[in-house]
């Protein structure tokens, strides 16, 4: 598992990558109440703005960290949204086939995240 300064985690299954948000980012948003996710088959570029998530305090972008197709999206979160804050790190938004592998270089992993977030 692997994290972004953006509070996104990583995990590589295969050639494709599970993409969610942290316990700390939902701790951020506090209750989700909306999520819209990306369409399977949507190419995209890092960086590149593709969740809406709104809670009762705010409404936030997730972003993709790799360029990519995106391969499956989490239909459940749509029906259940709450799910983001009662387990972060199991409610992944979507999986995406990165356009240059799989690998995980570059992104923090757990100690740098945790000295991010103090």
């Amino acid at each position: 598992m692997k994290y972004t300064p953006e509070h996104e985690w990583l995990r590589a299954e295969g050639d494709e990558l599970v993409i969610g948000i942290t316990a700390h980012a939902s701790e951020q948003l506090g209750d989700v109440v909306f999520i819209e996710l990306p369409e399977v088959g949507r190419e995209v570029e890092a960086g590149e703005e593709i969740v809406v998530i709104e809670s009762v305090k705010a409404a936030s972008d997730i972003v993709s960290p790799v360029a990519g197709t995106i391969t499956a999206v989490n239909e459940a979160l749509a029906d259940a949204p709450g799910d983001v804050n009662s387990d972060a790190m199991a409610a992944w938004f979507f999986r995406v086939k990165p356009a240059d592998g799989t690998s995980l270089d570059g992104f923090m992993d757990e100690a740098a995240y945790q000295e991010l977030i103090g």
